[in-house]
């Protein structure tokens, strides 16, 4: 019987307690006989000893060490760049390390795509449902369409805007849509990858179930929050942590949308107004 290779690739930085809970629950996940994975993890330049608990624990997880620039769009293209010079592996699986994959999360991410391959003989990304809690009564991440959350209902569902929590990608749709952007260095670079996709005529499809648990960001961003001073919105406007307002203008550049300088006009409002146009949006 032939062995399937996946490749695991996760960026962290200074989270060590939830980078190895990520892990413990992916070495404790199901996985089917035939396959076999690699972990990639980039630690983007810890201080709290992250590498050394990864080692000491899990030997066997491939550590590449970042300068703590790299954020997680840039940190992930280093990781997919590092396992795919190593090998031409199969599949490419994306992990947060703030998402913890429940038991039966990897094969339930390959049926699902092994379902829709069997019936449309085509190549497909598979977005993993994340939930806020174990009570997985809550959508925190995964596929929307549009606007519209793709929450998990037992059947496949068509998606255009994902969340890169945990996200299966196999190794032909990888050889033709390549690596995440380098225009992006933390947020969008996942919703960029799926849409670019999507152009290349691949469809992203959501998991029939929740896979793993991750906890929103429930406060309002810094850039657009009234309770915060002007000059520290405007920065966190210009940061990778915040808006990154020049690299959202390429995004929604990239796109060619009809609506683009609306979007920006909008964006620059909310941060120099929030008060006001947070109440009427």
């Amino acid at each position: 019987m032939k062995l399937v290779s996946i490749a695991v690739l996760i960026t962290c930085h200074n989270r060590k307690n939830k980078t190895l809970l990520c892990l413990e629950n992916f070495f404790k996940a199901d996985k089917p006989l035939n396959f076999y994975f690699d972990v990639y993890l980039v630690d983007d330049g810890s201080k709290d000893g992250t590498s050394e608990a990864v080692l000491n624990k899990y030997p066997a997880v491939n550590i590449i060490q970042g300068d703590g620039n790299l954020f997680w769009n840039k940190g992930m293209r280093l990781a997919w760049d590092s396992a795919s010079s190593n090998n031409n592996y199969d599949y490419y699986f994306w992990l947060n390390d703030d998402s913890f994959l429940l038991k039966s999360a990897i094969t339930h991410l390959l049926d699902c795509y092994n379902e829709y391959f069997s019936i449309n003989k085509k190549e497909v990304v598979v977005v993993g449902a994340c939930n806020e809690d174990y009570s997985l009564s809550k959508f925190s991440y995964g596929l929307r369409k549009t606007e519209k959350k793709l929450i998990p209902n037992g059947v496949l569902q068509i998606g255009n805007m994902m969340n890169g929590n945990c996200v299966l990608v196999p190794e032909k749709i990888f050889k033709v849509v390549g690596n995440l952007s380098k225009s992006f260095t933390h947020a969008m670079g996942d919703y960029d990858y799926g849409l670019r996709a999507l152009e290349l005529g691949f469809h992203l499809i959501a998991t029939k179930e929740y896979i793993a648990i991750c906890e929103t960001n429930k406060s309002i961003p810094d850039w657009q929050n009234s309770k915060i001073p002007f000059l520290k919105r405007w920065k966190n406007f210009h940061s990778p942590l915040g808006l990154n307002i020049e690299e959202y203008k390429v995004f929604r550049k990239n796109f060619k949308e009809s609506n683009y300088l609306i979007s920006i006009i909008k964006v620059y409002l909310r941060c120099f107004f929030p008060s006001i146009i947070n109440k009427i949006k």
